[in-house]
């Protein structure tokens, strides 16, 4: 059924392919143009001015103008923004040969226009994407700055975090962890090993970014087979400001400052144009103390990352050409990771117990340097309109470094994994009702682990895929459709030593491991989707999205054997895996109004052949004996929006979400599923103050895995208050997070340790961030 349904899929796109690229007739054009003030009638410089349904972007002088030149003839709504500002959309109609004119005024307000250029590959609202996507720009982020990724975006709709401690939190997108979550920077995998273990972290640091984009639901088609789950793209200032020539200095500076944690950190960044010319440069970083609970301080939860970038590139009219460089480098504890690591050599039993007694705490410290070329050219006709080519090289490290209790520190496993990427895309313009990117991208990786912890042989990991994302645009519908054909090739690069196991679990008596070869597998499979946006009324719409998706097997899935304190198991992977694949539903209702902005979100996704870690009985060294396996499963999800503005300076935000994930042949709950959740608030606002109370709530989470412990619901009261200050070349925002307020003893259901730790008790943050333009 899922082939047939995959094949009709490619048969619809090539119909809406030849029916979308007939010739346009011959067209007239006009132009559109116009000033953006800010809210005290300044012009507002830089700002970004974007026609909604064509996708292009325009920037203002410093006179506050912008222009539209070659505008084919039409209605259409354009919207301009800022970080933290942006205008209510107007609608101008274009007239063959003539130049309409619109004002645009830019305002403090909690209804935001939301950009994104993850969905489609291209500049989009998110309320006119097919796709649901979330995003937050560096002022949002400011108000919630942490130095991991999780932590950032942990209660944002249908986001929750995975940790083994703050320094590893990692986002966990409808439910969706691990492998099936793609993290990227600007447009491109990190290249770290977060996906693998739950002690992992990410590199992104948030004060250091433009904005993070959240595509929320399968992103295969764009981005590849790890994406059935969702993509969380994090977007560079230069990145995000330079697509066409740019003139001047750019840039953002911020510092954070908070207690429970004794939290604290900076960063800037800016990007200098003359001409056709652009360099850039930047850093930052951000450090925590162990934190504080209600019963205590969590020995070993200490932070700090790190990073710097740089680059330049050459832009104009018709191509461009950029180098970039950035580099990571952090450390962060691990609590309570010295209980279960064990010395798995073949020490006598003395030197082990030993051993164990003087292990005071482990941490992992990481880096990464990232080399990246993009060039392209654009305006190259009427169909396809430009084609982008990015060259990434990426070289990630960590150690797991075990600190005795004289201060003594040793490396127990050291992980390298380099990976060289590419990615060729061609857009097409709007010259007729079809619109889109088709193109290529691919992969080089080795992966290597040496000691306690290396629990699969050194791997060559090589993938390819094409795939293409179009779309056709009538007057009230909007339909998309998409398909990608990927191979993922794994090479086992040596034999490896294990101990055979009895069915209970112990190992063969006194015998000494035996080298396993491992087999090499390749995985070729196709994802296809279409999805439709109608617009119901002005300023509401109804989306609807299938999505048929193949996955490969990870490498840890495949190859993992031994002991991994980071999934608290005895992990045995199965290299017999199959492929996995899934088909899904998304529906979405959407209103965005001045005074009402709504989103209702249901998912359903149903997996053939869904890989999980599967817990026993068994115990070896200390921890559960868990195999890879493979079953059906569903996932099944709503998330719920809705801001009312009761008076002028008064608002009413409520969120609700909420996901059920099982395996469909014994009815059993997945491992580590976030709970019912709700957010209760209100918004209180004059001119650039706002001040935010809100209630977070959780329901008991009792339908649990089996080797989980159900955990209770929780209600934490906190405080937020911003001021934002917009002027010509400068916009300052400065707020303060007043968080559990009531010392709430709470626990994280997607952590692993959360039968250990609970969650952070009262503190406050206070944060500065500055766009200079």
């Amino acid at each position: 059924m899922q082939h047939y349904g995959f094949r009709f899929l490619l048969i619809l796109a090539c119909v809406v392919l030849i029916v979308g690229s007939r010739p346009a007739s011959a067209q007239e054009v006009g132009a559109i143009e116009g000033t953006v003030l800010l809210p005290n009638n300044e012009p507002a410089h830089q700002a970004n001015v974007l026609i909604i349904r064509l996708g292009r972007v325009d920037e203002t002088d410093e006179t506050g103008t912008y222009r539209f030149d070659n505008v084919t003839a039409g209605t259409y709504n354009v919207v301009a923004y800022q970080t933290g500002l942006d205008a209510l959309p107007q609608s101008v109609t274009v007239a063959a040969g003539e130049r309409a004119h619109v004002d645009l005024t830019l305002r403090v307000t909690p209804i935001r226009t939301e950009i994104t250029v993850t969905a489609a590959g291209r500049e989009q609202t998110a309320f006119q994407t097919v796709q649901s996507v979330l995003s937050l720009d560096a002022f949002d982020l400011s108000e919630s700055m942490a130095t991991s990724l999780g932590e950032v975006l942990d209660g944002e709709l249908g986001i929750a975090k995975r940790s083994f401690g703050p320094g590893s939190a990692r986002p966990i997108v409808r439910g969706f962890d691990g492998d099936r979550v793609l993290v990227m920077q600007d447009g491109v995998g990190v290249g770290s090993l977060a996906s693998q273990s739950g002690d992992h972290g990410e590199p992104i640091d948030a004060s250091n970014v433009e904005r993070i984009e959240v595509l929320k639901g399968p992103a295969t088609l764009l981005y590849g087979s790890n994406a059935v789950g969702g993509v969380v793209n994090a977007v560079s200032l230069h990145q995000g400001a330079h697509t066409q020539p740019h003139q001047g200095v750019r840039g953002q500076a911020s510092s954070t400052f908070g207690s429970a944690n004794a939290q604290g950190g900076g960063s800037f960044n800016t990007a200098i144009g003359a001409g056709n010319w652009m360099v850039w440069a930047g850093g930052g970083g951000q450090r925590t103390a162990d934190y504080t609970t209600p019963i205590g301080v969590v020995d070993n939860s200490k932070s700090r990352i790190s990073n710097g970038n740089a680059g330049f590139g050459w832009f104009s009219n018709r191509g461009f050409a950029s180098i970039d460089y950035k580099a990571n480098d952090g450390r962060y504890g691990i609590p309570f990771a010295s209980e279960f690591h064990g010395h798995h050599g073949h020490e006598e039993e003395g030197e082990h117990e030993e051993d164990e007694e003087e292990l005071e705490g482990v941490d992992l410290a990481f880096r990464r340097h990232n080399v990246r070329f993009t060039g392209g050219l654009r305006n190259l006709g009427s169909w396809v309109d430009g084609f982008e080519l990015s060259l990434n090289y990426s070289d990630w490290n960590h150690d797991e470094v075990e600190v005795a209790e004289d201060g003594d520190q040793e490396i127990g496993t050291t992980f390298e994994n380099q990976q060289f990427s590419y990615r060729g895309v061609f857009t097409q313009g709007a010259a007729s009702r079809l619109r889109g990117s088709f193109g290529f991208q691919g992969a080089v990786r080795r992966y290597e682990a040496t000691g306690e912890e290396a629990l699969s042989p050194p791997v060559d990991h090589g993938t390819f895929a094409v795939f293409a994302l179009e779309e056709i645009g009538f007057e009230r519908l909007q339909l998309q459709l998409g398909g990608r054909i990927e191979s993922n090739r794994y090479k086992p690069k040596a034999a490896v030593l294990r101990t055979a196991l009895h069915h209970d679990g112990e190992e063969e008596g006194e015998e000494e491991p035996e080298p396993v070869t491992l087999p090499g597998r390749n995985f070729t499979g196709g994802s296809a989707g279409i999805g439709a946006r109608f617009d119901l009324w002005p300023s509401g719409a109804f989306v609807a999205n299938f999505t048929t998706s193949f996955r490969s097997p990870a490498l840890e899935e495949l190859y993992n054997f031994g002991p991994h304190v980071g999934t608290l198991a005895f992990e045995v992977g199965d290299e017999n895996l199959k492929r996995e694949r899934s088909n899904g539903l998304d529906f979405s209702l959407r209103h965005q109004a001045d005074r009402v902005r709504g989103e209702a979100n249901f998912f359903f996704y149903d997996f053939d052949n869904f890989v999980y870690l599967a817990p026993g009985e068994e115990v070896i060294d200390n921890l559960v004996k868990a195999d890879f396996s493979q079953d059906g499963a569903r996932f099944l999800g709503t998330e719920l929006k809705l801001d009312i503005g009761m008076h002028e300076n008064v608002w009413l935000n409520l969120t609700m979400d909420t996901v059920n994930a099982e395996l469909t042949a014994t009815g059993a709950s997945l491992p580590r599923i976030p709970p019912l959740r709700g957010k209760v608030g209100l918004d209180f606002r004059y001119a650039g103050l706002s001040v935010k109370p809100e209630l977070i709530m959780a329901g008991r989470r009792g339908d649990v895995f089996n080797t989980e412990t159900p955990t209770a619901g929780y209600t934490v009261a906190n405080l937020a208050a911003s001021y934002t200050i917009p002027k010509s070349h400068f916009s300052h925002h400065m707020s303060m997070n007043f968080f559990n307020i009531g010392d709430q003893l709470y626990r994280n259901h997607s952590s692993f340790l959360k039968d250990l730790v609970p969650e952070i008790g009262r503190g406050v943050r206070f944060s500065y961030a500055v766009k200079f333009f």
